[in-house]
């Protein structure tokens, strides 16, 4: 990790834009290490952020522009350009459960299996989306990003809507059937690894260069409002969608998610690139980025050059089949997927990140199998949107607890109260199994669910700053990459589990499995703040408050 990091910063050293800055970048990582070391992180932040500061009051240039504050109105596009793109992913994240259950009313399979194209496309690419946004310049990952993700959903729309109309294909034209639900399907997967860009850049990349140079709070606002947002669009979408499909139909409900996904582009591009170009450290941090992409093929002649390398060796010792072996191993090695697994792994976070991903083995979210459930059980489709309603809303509740909690007991420790919150709700969730009244088994999966959202979205916001804190600004996007195809991995084993248990009648065995999942997950937490801390509680603050009644009494 630490010569990984100490790379990082020799290469912004060597990059012809500042010397001066470079010096600067490096020796804020290595006052960063020595305060990780000495504290065990709960202070690493302020201390980082102090020592940017003192190092560059002494620059000649842009001492003002550091310190001003950013441009709110240019914060409000980001924030309505970052709505309108997470709007159409969350309609259509919550409609095509819909969707499928009506051209199988009687099992969950075409949703599992969608949800399982779904993950696998984001568990197998994710880490390749991250590597080639942390390659890219941000223009081009923005025109690339809003272009793809709206024309794929556009289509799956579209083909939805043909489905629908054409309800009776699956009995006269089973051919023509299976092609649109495929159709379906990759235009579903392809819409949402445009997003995965998208927030990656976002999330990952763009709330850390606006915040740098300011107070750790900056960082931690930002995040809380972007996290809101996809709360806010989580608890909307369902809604709007539900009432659509309750008293228009499914058809208009096809309608409007193209209508939307199709107007909404232009906007959306026009918001992000004027974000762009007002703020100067998103322009510095490209040009950054264009400087460290080679514009001359010198990355595939390196390649070129070590596989020759390994073939004079193999000819030496007469062994070309070895070789050639040898060549495929290294194309494997080198190629981005493994790259950014390596940097992943690499990570001081990695535990929280897994602890993180572990969250998504599950069924108890709202999510296409338990909307699918829900509906099976004869709940109206506006109930289940009013019921992911409030459940985004607590998780907007969250967000607004968040930055109070962190500023009290830091980030560390913030994601282990939440991790342990989530947990304890979620025992309604499993209380509900053996719950005999139909209404109030239902209503306690729901409650659970809902309630338990107050300490997953705490937990995830957590996860995410100690992410931004802790790893190198070059390595970003691709361990950004990998937590997502991470979390999609698990994801894709609970849409597995779906098809594995496709009877409604067993949904309490993926309840029990999705409990299981999240205690993993609150030790697995456990273990990297004891790591950290060399402790998980203050002892003798807890002694004390034993000694104090005695003393009273």
């Amino acid at each position: 990790m630490e010569m990984e990091r100490s790379g990082c910063d020799q290469d912004r050293a060597i990059q012809p834009s500042d010397t001066i800055a470079g010096t600067i970048a490096q020796s804020s990582a290595s006052g960063r290490t020595e305060s990780r070391i000495e504290t065990g992180g709960d202070v690493t932040i302020t201390e980082f952020n102090i020592v940017d500061q003192q190092d560059a009051e002494p620059e000649m240039m842009g001492s003002q522009e550091t310190v001003a504050p950013p441009s709110r109105l240019l914060l409000r596009y980001l924030y309505i350009g970052h709505f309108l793109a997470r709007w159409g992913a969350r309609m259509w994240e919550f409609s095509v459960a819909l969707y499928f259950i009506s051209l199988w009313p009687s099992s969950l399979l075409f949703a599992a299996i969608y949800g399982t194209v779904e993950s696998a496309s984001s568990a197998l690419f994710g880490a390749v989306v991250g590597k080639w946004v942390d390659t890219s310049t941000y223009t081009k990952v923005l025109r690339i990003w809003l272009l793809t993700q709206n024309f794929s959903f556009l289509i799956a729309g579209g083909t939805v809507l043909e489905l629908l109309f054409h309800s009776n294909l699956k009995s006269t034209n089973f051919v023509a059937f299976i092609s649109l639900v495929i159709l379906v399907c990759f235009s579903g997967a392809v819409g949402v690894l445009s997003a995965l860009a998208g927030s990656i850049m976002i999330e990952r990349e763009w709330v850390v260069v606006i915040s740098e140079g300011h107070p750790p709070e900056t960082l931690t606002q930002i995040n809380s409002v972007v996290r809101r947002i996809d709360l806010i669009c989580k608890l909307f979408a369902p809604v709007v969608s539900g009432f659509f499909v309750s008293f228009a139909s499914l058809k208009a409900s096809a309608v409007a998610f193209a209508l939307w996904n199709f107007a909404s582009v232009w906007l959306q591009y026009w918001l992000m690139s004027s974000v762009y170009s007002g703020i100067p450290a998103l322009r510095e941090s490209n040009q950054r980025r264009r400087q460290q992409i080679p514009s001359d093929g010198t990355e595939g002649r390196v390649s070129t050059l070590e596989g020759g390398t390994l073939h004079d060796e193999a000819s030496v010792h007469g062994t070309e089949e070895k070789s050639l072996m040898r060549r495929k191993m290294n194309l494997i090695m080198n190629s981005s997927f493994m790259v950014s697994w390596r940097i992943y792994l690499r990570q001081e976070v990695v535990l929280p990140g897994v602890a993180l991903a572990l969250l998504y083995f599950t069924v108890l979210s709202f999510g296409t199998l338990m909307t699918a459930d829900l509906k099976w059980e004869g709940i109206p489709a506006y109930v289940i949107g009013i019921g992911r309603g409030i459940s985004a809303t607590i998780g907007i509740v969250a967000t607004l607890f968040y930055p109070l909690l962190h500023s009290r007991i830091s980030t560390l420790r913030t994601g282990l109260w939440s991790i342990w919150c989530q947990w304890t709700f979620l025992i309604v969730c499993v209380a509900s199994i053996w719950a005999k009244n139909k209404h109030l088994s239902v209503s306690m999966l729901m409650g659970g669910v809902a309630t338990s959202r107050l300490g997953l979205w705490m937990f995830d916001l957590s996860v995410t700053q100690l992410m931004q804190d802790n790893v190198p600004e070059c390595d970003r996007g691709a361990v950004g990459g990998v937590q997502n195809s991470l979390q999609s991995a698990l994801d894709l084993m609970s849409s597995v589990m779906g098809i594995i248990i496709s009877d409604p009648r067993d949904f309490w065995k993926l309840t029990l499995a999705s409990f299981l999942a999240v205690t993993l997950a609150a030790i697995l937490y456990c273990l990297h703040v004891y790591h950290v801390r060399k402790h998980l509680f203050h002892m003798e603050k807890l002694l004390i408050m034993v000694k104090w009644p005695r003393k009273s009494s």
